[in-house]
């Protein structure tokens, strides 16, 4: 049996409470994008590869774009709206977040694994785009 074909049945309420949580950080830290743009701003600074931040352009309107994003994609994804478009809109911004601010913070990987986790949260939604047709 190919591992495609297996099916698991879960608690609806369970994935439910696992988009709700895993928005909510995305809506805090859009408020910070937006309302603390020159604290973002120097954390990508003085980050290892922050770099990488500076090759698009300048750094704020990146956090402030990205900022917006999140907030959008944070509320999408907390209301159940258009979920897996907002997973994957949420994992194109955390990538290159998590590569120029956490990748290299050898001090503090903590960080680093958290982003990886909510990657797999950010992940679950974007694969199982059936979810809402299996409420009961």
């Amino acid at each position: 049996m190919n591992i495609q074909d297996k099916k698991l049945e879960v608690s609806y309420l369970s994935l439910v409470l696992l988009r709700v949580m895993l928005s909510f950080i995305f809506i805090v830290a859009s408020i910070n994008h937006l309302f603390n743009t020159e604290k973002t701003v120097h954390k990508l600074e003085v980050a290892t590869m922050g770099f990488l931040g500076k090759l698009l352009g300048p750094p704020e309107l990146a956090i402030i774009l990205s900022g917006i994003v999140m907030l959008m994609a944070g509320f999408s994804l907390l209301i159940g709206f258009k979920t897996r478009f907002a997973a994957i809109l949420l994992i194109t911004l955390l990538i290159p977040i998590t590569v120029t601010v956490q990748v290299g913070q050898t001090a503090t990987l903590g960080p680093l694994f958290k982003n990886v986790a909510i990657l797999g949260g950010l992940l679950f939604f974007s694969i199982n785009s059936n979810l809402k047709n299996q409420k009961q």
